[in-house]
């Protein structure tokens, strides 16, 4: 069996950095909200996904750059309930903003569906089943959403963190 040692920088969390910048960076680190962060990125994603199936019905077009909306809405959500500023809170803003760029897809068809088909919105989601999804994704899936979809994600992951006050930027510089 290997003899196991600490080293210096090996464990970051039994490591205290008593510089005024390491006790920020610890002050802020000790404010994020994990729970937080996903709940912020969860209400913006139902939001977006609302918001992109609005707009679908309304101009009877997918605009792919709502996709973006969906992102940043995830973003600030993330950012605003979470309050991280570590890799974390990124990748819950990416994966949150493809997952709410996905439900406004579905929710648009589901939406133009009951239009056309003259059917209460809650009563065509009582037929839904995970098969009848991945048809609808199979039927409308263009490689274009690809492009929206990775810059919803990119906008998720670039507004998902926290920004630094101007005290803060000074005390660590």
């Amino acid at each position: 069996m290997n003899d196991l040692r600490e080293f210096p920088g090996s464990n970051p969390e039994t490591q205290t950095d008593n510089t005024p910048a390491g006790k920020l960076v610890q002050d802020i680190r000790a404010q994020q909200s994990l729970a937080g962060g996903v709940a912020g990125g969860l209400l913006g994603a139902a939001l977006g996904a609302g918001i992109w199936a609005l707009v679908t019905a309304i101009t009877h077009y997918q605009i792919g750059f709502i996709a973006m909306v969906v992102g940043i809405l995830v973003g600030f959500g993330v950012r605003i309930l979470g309050k991280g500023i570590d890799t974390i809170y990124g990748i819950i803003g990416g994966a949150l903003a493809l997952v709410g760029c996905a439900g406004g897809n579905l929710l648009a068809v589901l939406v133009s569906a009951s239009i056309q088909e003259d059917m209460n919105f809650l009563t065509l989601l009582s037929y839904i089943t995970p098969d009848v999804i991945a048809d609808i994704y199979q039927e409308t899936f263009s490689p274009m959403d690809l492009l929206f979809y990775g810059i919803a994600i990119y906008e998720g992951y670039r507004f998902a963190f926290r920004q630094l006050t101007d005290e803060e930027v000074a005390a660590i510089s």
